[in-house]
């Protein structure tokens, strides 16, 4: 799986040791920044990782930002970004299980390095079950994209 990691100032002290564990999962990353502690705007690393995930140059994402919520916002205005904030085990792979949810967003300052290391394992893991209920509304959400 190749996975594209984003983060903001905020997010920057976690997003390599998400790179490591993704590595260490046997998956390829694609480190879309930012490159330091310096002050950034997250809606610019956000629209990096969607735009890899719209164009199927990735198959998921991660992005990091301080709660997780303002990384969320951005992708989710990118068609085709299924982006969901997780802080726990159960949500990290019932997103994508359930709702066919494609980009982790995480809190550095909500979540240490041990637990955001748990919930990437759990969100890579995880397949959509694509049938069903599951299908039937994942497929409600797809058209809401096209008429609004």
């Amino acid at each position: 799986m190749k996975v594209a990691v984003a983060c903001d100032h905020a997010g920057f002290a976690l997003k390599d040791t998400v790179i490591e564990k993704i590595k260490s999962l046997g998956h390829e990353t694609v480190d879309c920044g930012c490159p330091d502690t310096q002050r950034v705007d997250f809606p610019d690393y956000a629209a990096k990782a969607g735009a890899l995930l719209a164009a199927k140059e990735v198959d998921r994402a991660v992005l990091i930002c301080g709660s997780g919520i303002g990384m969320c916002i951005a992708a989710n205005k990118i068609r085709g970004v299924y982006a969901c904030v997780c802080h726990d085990e159960y949500s990290a792979h019932q997103g994508v299980e359930h709702d066919n949810m494609n980009a982790l967003c995480l809190g550095a300052l909500v979540v240490g390095k041990e637990v955001a290391q748990e919930l990437v394992e759990r969100f890579l893991a995880a397949s959509y079950f694509n049938e069903g209920n599951y299908k039937k509304r994942v497929d409600k959400v797809l058209a809401l994209e096209e008429k609004i």
